[in-house]
């Protein structure tokens, strides 16, 4: 059985499911989570409620499920989502994500706001596995 690495499962667009707070509870959603250059990013309207949750609090927890022929299981982590004003890496994310056109006008559209999440306790359970082992840091290099 040929395992994917961590990496490999969070490259290019991929269903998760984001979990912010709203106070004391939590809240969660299915979002596309981007790679790009080794950066995990959320691309969303400035309107939902998921940019007003991060602007209070901005601890974030991501699922990646994964289904193998072997069974079933995942990618979690927890750490932090900023909000990014940066004109080059909204405009690089906004063209090179494939379906940015669906839902902005430009990287300029004051709809677009472009979530950078920052991962810091990361864990991979991999099928047939009672626990999840940590995983130290992503490295998309290789």
């Amino acid at each position: 059985m040929n395992i994917p690495t961590v990496e490999d499962l969070l490259r290019g667009e991929n269903n998760i499911f984001l979990a912010t707070a709203e106070g004391n509870q939590p809240r969660v959603r299915p979002v596309t989570l981007v790679e790009n250059n080794g950066e995990l990013f959320v691309l969303t309207g400035t309107a939902n409620a998921k940019v007003t949750q991060i602007k209070q609090n901005e601890k974030i927890e991501v699922v990646r499920l994964i289904r193998f022929e072997e069974g079933g299981g995942y990618v979690r982590f927890s750490g932090l989502a900023k909000i990014i004003n940066d004109k080059t890496t909204r405009g690089r994310l906004a063209k090179e994500t494939s379906f940015f056109s669906n839902y902005f006008k430009s990287a300029d559209d004051p709809k677009f706001t472009l979530l950078h999440l920052v991962p810091k306790k990361i864990e991979y359970m991999k099928p047939g596995q009672m626990y999840p082992d940590p995983v130290e840091k992503l490295d998309f290099t290789s």
